[in-house]
């Protein structure tokens, strides 16, 4: 039986399956070991982690929840969430329309951000004439959809993950200051930091930076110094401002001081610095990497509600939440007929009725005539669903991307 204990309650004998930090790189070989010693348990408190999974048949027992009990109280508190109205804006056109365009900004984005990492490595300046237009295109193609561009960068490899990465924070980090109801400046100078956060990468020698097993001591020392470098880097540019070099100098940051290259603590965090830090780990857990399978937009966001209570601020996670819905577009999710639909829109004040493209019929193992369902409506006017939980496209070996565009069809 797998349990979900809290880091304080791990005794020597205990087997511990799954460390359950994400993003966070630990003092551990592996994930899943045998505790022998008082020491192992050091520096996972150490390490600040504080969620651990355990196996109760291959070790010592104790009284906690279940991970099936712990993870049904998660998505109860994700759900009362989502209850409350939300405000999440009209889209201005259809996504279909814009996945068209968020293919040329995806491109033209991505070519810029690999061209700052090459000049970064040169030695030479990032130049704001040549990054300030692609951040404009990227903030537009939120204004007109903001799930439009955010779902397409899910399709990223762990090749080019490093240049993607960076455009998805740029885009996410956009959408979510929007959300907030920021002022233009302020979405822009975000919107610059996301796109330039991991300049500092461009030190990192690639044989550490696309590992495919787990770094040790002395190469994840050198990774950790990619904020810092970053830093350095952006202050050079002629024209930047505090918030980019703040967003790159301390996205990963957490508030319990678990974090780096500062260890700051609580609010000496600034709100701009919290909030790409959110999304920096949003991403990064949903993408394939090249030690690490990308997990599913909604859990990874049920995750980063979980780690909130100790990482992450509470409410500018749940803000995040509202922003991108607690089915992010682009979901795979199981109806209550039975049917599988990929999420294409979200209501503009429900998280939990939005419009599902479906496609593939769960019971009976087909794929099915491809139709759009509005969960906000009744039986007879395009709805009368519900969502019962989000899936694994792995799990169902289904493309639900392949669905998306067909929900003006």
């Amino acid at each position: 039986m797998l349990k979900k204990v809290d880091s304080s309650q791990l005794r020597v004998g205990m087997f511990i399956q799954d460390l359950d930090c994400g993003w966070m790189e630990h003092p551990f070989v592996r994930n899943q070991f045998l505790i022998t010693n008082e020491a192992e348990i050091s520096k996972i408190v150490e390490a600040r982690i504080r969620g651990v999974v355990i196996d109760c048949r291959r070790g010592l027992d104790v009284d906690a929840p279940t991970v099936d009990e712990s993870a049904a109280a998660t998505e109860a508190e994700v759900t009362a969430l989502a209850s409350a109205p939300t405000a999440s804006g009209r889209m201005r056109v259809p996504l279909a329309e814009e996945l068209q365009r968020a293919v040329h900004v995806r491109r033209q984005a991505e070519g810029l951000v690999r061209a700052v990492m090459q000049d970064a490595r040169l030695g030479k300046a990032v130049e704001l004439d040549q990054v300030s237009p692609v951040v404009q295109s990227i903030t537009e193609s939120i204004l007109r959809n903001s799930g439009a561009l955010p779902s397409l960068l899910q399709l990223k490899n762990k090749d080019d993950y490093t240049f993607l990465h960076s455009v998805s924070v740029c885009a996410l980090l956009v959408a979510f200051c929007r959300s907030r109801g920021m002022d233009e400046d302020t979405i822009y100078q975000a919107g610059l930091g996301g796109l330039l956060h991991d300049t500092g990468k461009a030190m990192v020698p690639d044989a550490i930076l696309n590992k495919q097993g787990r770094l040790t001591d002395d190469e994840f020392d050198i990774v950790k110094r990619h904020p810092r470098d970053g830093h350095d880097i952006l202050v050079r540019t002629a024209g930047i401002g505090p918030v980019p070099l703040d967003i790159t100098l301390h996205h990963h940051e957490r508030r319990d001081g678990s974090g780096y290259p500062d260890r700051q603590v609580g609010d000496g965090i600034s709100e701009l610095a919290q909030m790409a830090a959110i999304v920096d780990v949003y991403d990064a857990i949903t993408s394939d990497r090249c030690y690490h399978k990308g997990i599913p937009a909604a859990e990874a966001l049920r995750k980063i509600y979980e780690w909130s209570k100790h990482h992450f601020n509470p409410a500018l996670a749940q803000e995040f939440m509202r922003c991108v819905g607690i089915y992010p577009v682009g979901t795979l999710v199981l109806l209550e007929s039975g049917r599988l639909g990929v999420v294409v829109e979200p209501h503009e004040s429900s998280l939990l009725t939005p419009k599902v493209n479906v496609f593939f019929h769960a019971k009976r193992q087909v794929y099915i005539r491809p139709e759009t369902v509005d969960l906000s409506r009744a039986v007879g006017f395009g709805g009368g669903d519900r969502i019962v939980r989000h899936e694994s496209a792995a799990k169902w070996q289904v493309e639900p991307l392949r669905f998306m565009q067909l929900a003006e069809a």
